[in-house]
């Protein structure tokens, strides 16, 4: 056999055994054996080449047989990392993600609602270097950047081809970035990365069709199928905030009228609020209806309805098991809560889909775009016999 054809097979062994141990541990040696079909002699090498480099720990349980313990194996959820960014109109979040998609290290930065895409890129790339040397994580286990930000993204590219809340246009985001930190970065829309946080470790975890609905500075939605995103055409499939719901209504940001969007997005109700009274928040538009001002109550009523109305059209669409709502007007104020789970079901959802499908919430709130974003990277970069080649290196 050729150098290159053990090479090979060799990469593709270990790969399999750290996968199986990430995915089903604790595992003996021997049910590794037994799952892979690979011999004890070459498992025992593997795990002990991937224990060597601190991949993955021992631990001992107690068996059935009296006095003794069994040697099980379990993934070191810190022996293989990635960097997770969110990017939002006003705040940039950065988080380093373990395998267990955990948060282990984060920082927050302000980004100017003017500024150029390139300014935001190169403080990103300087907050993610900084980071990763205030906290000492070590760069050779970091297998790259995702990043999540809302619009339409070319995922294969790495392309933020528009995104109007940003004001950016066939904006190269993963050259920029990798440019300057040197990492391989993935880029997708926000809502897809946190879909993908949700269905492996969040709210839809175990799920065989999710569908995770944003209600934020836009209205948007992310379908998993059997653990994979439903991208459509353009990677633009769940962008049902551009639905046009009434074609005589509300002109919308991307030039249309009527969106979706436009009656229960944050900013639009807020520009609509500032047309009665002086509004800056969601708050103080709340607050205005818990204070009896009619209007404020008309117009956080029609939004409720229109949440509903969403949530129904999603069950007709895609006939899912769980829906997941997210953002911060179904997240933060317990009246929108109370009316989605006293008039959702029994009056907007069609008959025949009640009780097939279960309303639930995110899981990670304001960590889900950057946990996503973060194994995003894992799932795209991840080679484990390249890391393990990499942390070799002194």
């Amino acid at each position: 056999m050729q150098k290159h054809d053990q090479d090979f097979i060799k990469r593709k062994n270990r790969s399999t055994v750290f996968e199986m141990i990430k995915n089903n541990s604790p595992l003996s040696r021997a049910d590794i054996a037994r799952l892979t079909g690979m011999s004890p002699t070459t498992v025992s090498r593997i795990v002990s080449e991937l224990y060597h480099l601190d991949f993955m720990h021992e631990i001992e349980q107690e068996t059935t047989s009296v006095g003794r313990k069994a040697v099980f194996l379990q993934v070191n959820p810190r022996s293989v990392l990635s960097v997770g960014v969110e990017i939002d109109k006003a705040n940039i979040r950065i988080g380093v993600i373990d395998l267990d998609g955990r948060v282990i290290g984060s920082r927050m930065i302000e980004r100017q609602k003017s500024e150029a895409s390139e300014i935001t890129l190169e403080h990103i790339a300087g907050g993610i270097n900084e980071l990763i040397e205030e906290e000492s994580f070590d760069r050779r286990r970091i297998v790259g950047i995702g990043v999540g930000l809302p619009g339409i993204i070319d995922h294969a590219s790495g392309t933020a081809v528009l995104s109007a809340q940003l004001g950016w246009k066939q904006t190269d985001i993963a050259g920029v970035l990798k440019k300057h930190t040197g990492l391989e970065v993935a880029v997708d829309n926000e809502l897809k990365v946190k879909s993908l946080a949700e269905h492996m470790y969040g709210s839809a975890k175990g799920s065989n069709r999710s569908v995770l609905i944003g209600f934020g500075s836009g209205v948007g939605s992310s379908l998993i199928i059997d653990g994979e995103i439903y991208r459509g055409e353009s990677n633009s499939a769940g962008e049902i905030g551009h639905t046009v719901i009434d074609p005589n209504g509300i002109l919308c940001e991307c030039g249309k009228v009527g969106c979706l969007q436009t009656y229960i997005a944050e900013a639009s109700l807020i520009e609509q609020s500032n047309k009665i009274k002086p509004i800056t928040s969601l708050d103080e538009l709340f607050q205005a209806k818990h204070n009896g001002e009619f209007w404020a109550s008309s117009m956080l009523d029609r939004a409720m309805t229109f949440v509903a109305v969403t949530i129904s059209n999603i069950a007709c669409m895609y006939n899912p098991d769980t829906v997941i709502l997210t953002g911060k007007l179904v997240e933060r104020f317990p009246e929108v809560r109370a009316f989605i789970a006293e008039k959702c079901m029994e009056q907007f959802v069609w008959e025949p889909l009640r009780g097939t499908f279960q309303i639930v919430y995110s899981a990670f709130e304001n960590d889900g775009v950057v946990i996503g974003s973060g194994l995003l990277a894992q799932s795209r970069f991840l080679d484990i016999g390249s890391q393990m080649e990499q942390v070799e290196q002194v």
